[in-house]
């Protein structure tokens, strides 16, 4: 775990306000969850790339998305290494690992050991963390 990256997008709180959604606002820079089942992108299946909503940069490729049934969008690897940054989170008495955009830092979920695919690994990501370009 990486808990001194260096993020390439610096911008003031008051920036950030102004840029994201106020929901976004709270998932992505304050480490919020969304609740489970509800987010856009949990039971999105298209072709094509998430990427941070704070900054666009490429997160997952949809190839790598998967129904976990956990209520949020679900992944099994980055689209590259160095994307995803990961950070010990010992936040409301459990200790997990935070992920965060690797470019601005913001807050996407949690990555687990669980995941059914050969990865074993389970990115658990908000929607309101992402968008979506389209493969065309």
């Amino acid at each position: 775990m990486n808990q001194e990256h260096k993020f390439n997008v610096i911008k003031t709180d008051e920036e950030w306000r102004e840029q994201l959604t106020p929901d976004q606002y709270i998932v992505l820079r304050h480490a919020g969850t969304e609740r489970p089942f509800t987010g856009e992108f949990n039971m999105h299946f298209e072709n094509g790339i998430y990427v941070c909503a704070g900054c666009g940069e490429d997160l997952f490729d949809s190839t790598s998305k998967f129904n976990s049934h956990c209520g949020w969008p679900s992944f099994d690897q980055e689209i590259e290494a160095g994307k995803i940054v990961e950070i010990r989170d010992e936040s409301h008495g459990m200790i997990r690992t935070e992920i965060l955009c690797g470019n601005c830092g913001g807050h996407l979920g949690h990555v687990f050991d669980d995941g059914p695919t050969e990865t074993g690994i389970r990115y658990c990501v908000n929607s309101l963390s992402l968008d979506f370009k389209n493969e065309k």
